[in-house]
């Protein structure tokens, strides 16, 4: 089975690992999972950039092609540069040992055009080849060119809005799927729409504050997007819970809130009417946090300064 890699930037690790985990599983449950520091190594049927381009940490991906011993390359390593017209080498050393990176990436780059034909390209080649060292296995792998993607737009915002990056990150945790519905019974200026949208996920916002809705609906139109918005306080999810499949969303708080009642209170009763056997991904503040009594939690917690510090709970 082909073996991918994916080396992770190491802002929020242990959510960016579990998020590769998490994507590699939905796409292949069969998938294995290897961890090495900020390097993941996926065995699976799933081609890497299907999980690369959803994953939201990942610096540098592609698909190994072997371990190696040490620098050595042969004809069969170089396969992948068949019909490729240029290439360009990297170094990645995730190892203790101290490497003269350039030096290194020049005597591959001389190596691998003495056997083919390709030629050097610095800034857009066609295949890069990488050789990935650990203190305990170095692989050698490649990845092609690919069209990057473009982000959703948005118009309008709010100071206190969503981080783009974790809501993509929660929706991935909880596995939504393409064509699935993602709900975000707080969904302020339309981040979740707009991240679910944009990887083919269908989505339902719900707000009590009108003017966000209609922000929203503003953001979602300019990127053509077609998710539906509700103006409706967050009980109204009973009402809807046969029309999605997950739920993710950020819990106001402070002056993001507007609500009369105090987060912990909100909090409480925003569990109480979670919608049973449905995936959840919920974001709020640490200080908020209680004894739920949902079970299979997990949490992570995410420092942002020295007064605020928030909860992702996933469920």
């Amino acid at each position: 089975m082909p073996e991918s890699f994916f080396v992770l930037s190491k802002d929020y690790l242990e959510l960016a690992t579990d998020e590769i985990t998490a994507l590699a599983k939905m796409y292949d449950r069969f998938s294995k999972i290897k961890v090495i520091s900020n390097l993941v190594i996926v065995q699976s049927k799933t081609n890497w950039n299907e999980i690369a381009k959803r994953a939201t940490f990942v610096k540098v991906s592609g698909q190994i092609l072997r371990k190696m011993s040490g620098l050595f390359l042969d004809e069969e390593n170089l396969g992948v540069l068949k019909n490729a017209k240029t290439f360009v080498c990297r170094i990645v050393n995730l190892s203790s040992n101290q490497f003269n990176i350039p030096e290194l990436e020049n005597s591959m780059g001389d190596m691998i055009s003495k056997f083919s034909h390709a030629k050097v390209n610095l800034e857009n080649p066609d295949i890069t080849v990488y050789l990935i060292f650990t203190n305990n296995e170095n692989f050698f792998g490649f990845s092609k060119r690919v069209k990057g993607q473009t982000r959703p737009k948005k118009i309008k915002k709010h100071p206190h809005e969503l981080d783009w990056k974790l809501t993509r990150l929660m929706i991935n945790l909880i596995g939504m799927k393409k064509g699935e519905t993602v709900c975000d019974p707080f969904c302020g200026t339309g981040t979740t729409l707009l991240e679910a949208e944009s990887m083919g996920i269908h989505g339902i916002g719900l707000d009590f504050d009108e003017k966000m809705c209609k922000i929203a609906k503003e953001n979602l139109k300019v990127n053509k997007y077609h998710s539906e918005v509700i103006k409706s306080e967050f009980q109204g999810l009973s009402k809807i819970s046969d029309k999605f499949d997950g739920i993710v969303t950020d819990l106001p708080y402070g002056t993001a809130s507007k609500a009369s009642e105090k987060p912990q209170e909100i909090l409480k009763k925003f569990f109480a009417s979670l919608p049973k056997k449905k995936r959840v991904a919920i974001m709020y503040k640490k200080e908020l946090d209680f004894n739920s009594k949902l079970s299979g939690l997990k949490k992570y917690h995410i420092y942002r300064h020295k007064s605020l510090t928030r909860t992702i709970l996933i469920k």
